[in-house]
């Protein structure tokens, strides 16, 4: 009976031959051999698990309703609301691919985690009145049983941007929007800019706004795993790899104007496992395009950008990654413990970074200045040549700084306008977009979050009305400009 019930091969492995034994006859090599029979047919007993077979654990779920390509902050905001918005508890099967688990290159991590509102556009500014809430109220959104709460140490010191006499005009007119759409902002004169910042060189500074509340820096890192936790702790999946392939069909369909068009819809996600040949398909309803600087590079997967130039089918997401830099330097004479982030008229910008004279910042370099995003490599030169010059200028104090170290990281930089890219696509009908906020994703992600998510839920948006930032305006030639980008 044991050779019945035993798999393939087992049993003469089990038994030998020894010198001397009868013609034809075998004795059992009983030495640890008796354990291991009982392991291998406990193994195999009806309710038990069977070791025989292989781990799927790091495999993706067959089938998911949604998947989200991205587990950065924009990602793991759509999978919180999704979660937080559905129907019914559990109702809905959501899974988040991300191809970095340590997070090394994404943008999230290696932001400078600021927030503020004072942007050009209203829907800007909303979405990030619509965060400050969320950041502030943290612990009420992503409190999870039996662990300790987040402490996101958020620095509440605003944002101080200086205007030269060209740019004053603007900044007032901005200024203005944002006072009505609730943002706490006040302008100032240069000689009110000398009084309350002693420590600034006003010259070539014509005007100055400050953010007075909701407006500061907090720890990136800190939302990111209060994110990822509270999600895996409402049922999401998540899955280390690379989405290689997406099975579509399609239908022709007439426009009103005669034209032929192509709708598609995704059927199927392939992700490539992590260090692995192998690949695991998912079957799917919707599928999230969260993968911030290569979001391109998803959205051409499902044959975006393919069609003929000129035509809705051959445009492309105008998305890709660009490098910054952010260097951290020391400087024991510089500014105080109430010193803003501090935008200058050159596009550099500092911030404090911790209580023992430490300070970080950069500049965005000009399009003929932009580095190759082919790695994170930094160069120091940059600072030396573009950055300090301009430092040093504004803050006298820093002609002595010492820089301590640096790092770089991508913006989803939106080429077309630098605004996100919000919502479905128009042909591609199950593929949605938060992506291209070019450096302001961070902050905005719980807004853009919900966005998303109400779009897909009830299908349009709710809160924050963000249908000037739909992929639709790539065709139309309709930029929704941003201003005010670091």
């Amino acid at each position: 009976m044991i050779r019945r019930v035993l798999p393939h091969g087992l049993g003469r492995g089990l038994l030998t031959r020894r010198p001397g034994t009868r013609r034809g006859g075998f004795s059992l090599d009983w030495d640890g051999k008796v354990s291991e029979i009982k392991k291998k047919i406990k193994s195999i007993l009806p309710g038990t698990s069977c070791d025989l077979l292989p781990d799927t654990s790091h495999l993706p779920p067959e089938h998911s309703d949604v998947v989200i390509v991205g587990g950065g902050v924009l990602g793991l905001s759509v999978a919180y609301w999704l979660k937080q918005l559905e129907n019914r508890r559990g109702g809905m099967r959501v899974l988040v691919v991300e191809r970095d688990h340590t997070y090394s290159q994404a943008s999230t991590g290696l932001s400078v985690g600021g927030i503020c509102q004072q942007f050009s556009l209203p829907e800007n500014i909303q979405l990030s009145l619509f965060s400050a809430s969320f950041l502030r109220n943290i612990n009420e959104y992503l409190a999870v049983t039996n662990a300790p709460p987040l402490d996101l140490q958020f620095n509440p010191s605003g944002y101080l941007l200086l205007a030269s006499e060209k740019d004053a005009a603007a900044m007032e007119s901005n200024v203005k929007v944002q006072k009505q759409e609730g943002a706490k902002v006040c302008l100032m004169s240069p000689d009110q800019l000398r009084n309350k910042f002693p420590w600034i060189n006003t010259e070539g500074v014509a005007l100055a706004s400050y953010g007075m509340e909701n407006e500061g820096w907090f720890d990136p890192w800190c939302l990111l795993q209060g994110l990822r936790q509270k999600v895996a702790s409402m049922g999401v999946f998540f899955c280390q790899g690379e989405v290689t392939r997406f099975v579509t069909s399609s239908q022709s369909m007439l426009t009103t104007d005669d034209e032929i068009v192509i709708l598609k819809r995704i059927h199927e996600v392939h992700v490539k496992m992590d260090h692995s040949l192998e690949y695991q398909p998912v079957e799917c309803s919707i599928v999230i395009n969260a993968a911030g600087a290569w979001s391109a590079q998803i959205a051409a997967l499902a044959g975006i950008g393919k069609g003929p130039p000129g035509t809705l089918q051959g445009t492309k997401l105008p998305v890709e990654p660009r490098k910054r830099y952010v260097y951290v330097w020391h400087c024991p004479q510089g500014p105080g413990l109430e010193t803003p982030l501090v935008a200058d008229t050159s596009g550099a910008y500092f911030r404090r970074e911790g209580l023992g004279s430490n300070y970080l910042g950069g500049r965005s370099p000009t399009e003929e200045e932009e580095p190759d995003p082919a790695n994170l490599e930094v160069d120091h030169d940059f600072f030396q040549e573009k950055v300090w010059p301009h430092l040093a200028l504004r803050v006298p104090a820093f002609e002595t700084l010492k820089v301590q170290t640096a790092w770089a990281g991508y913006y989803d930089y939106n080429t077309f306008d630098q605004n996100g890219v919000v919502g479905p696509h128009p042909l591609v009908v199950n593929m949605y977009f938060a992506t291209g906020f070019s450096g302001h994703g961070l902050q905005q992600a719980p807004g853009v979050g919900r966005a998303v998510a109400e779009m897909i839920l009830e299908g349009s948006f709710q809160t924050i009305d963000l249908s000037r930032f739909l992929f639709n305006r790539f065709y139309l030639g309709e930029k929704t400009q941003e201003n005010n980008i670091m």
